[in-house]
């Protein structure tokens, strides 16, 4: 205790004056300038591949809030159209840009089989998964079709007159309406589906009366259920959904079908392994956050964090799942 005393003086000169410093933990210090030597002294920029308001802008935009501590200021942009296909077609093009991320997920492998697209995630650096999402069908608040059963007879008595607003062709929410169709016995092919390149679009169709329902992610559509703009009929998760625990799955309501979104992070081809292996230790990271541990809460996002060659063979599996489902609701590549 006394030697403390006779110290203490000198410490708090030494603060005064600047000259006493303080070093982060041996872990932290590592990841930082593991990070730092990535990036070389670049700004993070985050591509949401879709129109502002969906799930990837969203998800963009809380990775740059809860990175924010982490790796300094980020950009988010978005380029819209086509499933993501659009941005995936310029993101190939950043080779070796380690500064480089991009949203995907779902949709975009869905997309890629449909649009006949060129490029594909096979082009780019699997960084890490991050979220799970499931979808939530709904109706105009005035519409006749009170309940998800109703909806479902619907389809079953004329599909073609049953039409569905929802994200990009090929995507998640044209998959679940395929599926839907096929549980009540109709041809997938038939259905009446009004593909959009954003959540806010597909929402305002639905609104307008020029589709009958709407098919969406339960965080992009969750202002309008709460607003009673919408009356939200049942969702695609095997068990209700603690954000909307009024509301049955499909499987409640007569349809066997279960259907999960998932959205992940991907990094340009030509990184070298030290850059993708900091970019993921950054990404690891960020799940660790309360800012993102909030996001996950705030969205009804499940956590669904995988990184590193278990994500790339997750990606792998996913495409060939998904080019399956969509040859099987007549949607696939012939």
């Amino acid at each position: 205790m006394t030697a403390i005393r006779r110290w203490a003086p000198l410490v708090v000169a030494l603060l005064a004056t600047g000259a006493l410093i303080v070093t982060a933990p041996a872990d932290d210090q590592r990841a930082g300038s593991a990070v730092a030597r990535a990036l070389d002294g670049r700004q993070l920029r985050i591509m949401a591949p879709a129109a502002p308001g969906g799930g990837w802008d969203q998800t963009s935009r809380e990775m740059q809030a809860a990175l924010r501590d982490l790796a300094g200021r980020s950009e988010v942009y978005n380029v819209a159209g086509a499933g993501g296909t659009i941005g995936l077609s310029q993101f190939v093009r950043l080779n070796g840009d380690p500064s480089q991320l991009m949203t995907t997920g779902l949709i975009m492998i869905g997309a890629v089989e449909t649009n006949d697209s060129p490029h594909s995630l096979a082009e780019t650096v699997p960084l890490a998964r991050l979220t799970t999402d499931y979808q939530v069908v709904v109706a105009a608040a005035n519409s006749p079709l009170k309940d998800m059963k109703a909806a479902a007879d619907a389809m079953r008595a004329d599909l073609p007159a049953v039409s569905i607003s929802g994200g990009s062709a090929g995507g998640v929410e044209q998959i679940l309406a395929g599926l839907m169709a096929k549980a009540v016995g109709a041809d997938p092919a038939k259905v009446s589906y009004v593909a959009h390149s954003g959540g806010g679009e597909a929402l305002t169709t639905l609104l307008s009366g020029r589709s009958t329902l709407g098919i969406s992610g339960v965080s992009e559509v969750m202002p309008q259920i709460k607003a009673g703009q919408v009356r939200a009929l049942a969702v695609s998760s095997p068990d209700r959904l603690p954000a909307l625990p009024g509301v049955p799955t499909l499987r409640e309501s007569g349809l066997d079908v279960e259907l999960q979104n998932w959205r992940g992070v991907v990094a340009p081809k030509g990184i070298t392994p030290e850059q993708e292996r900091a970019l993921e230790q950054l990404l690891l990271d960020m799940t660790r956050t309360d800012e993102w541990r909030r996001a996950l809460a705030d969205r009804g996002w499940g956590d669904a964090t995988l990184a590193g060659p278990e994500f790339e063979e997750f990606v792998k599996s996913e495409q060939s799942r998904v080019a399956q489902i969509l040859k099987e609701i007549g949607l696939g590549r012939s």
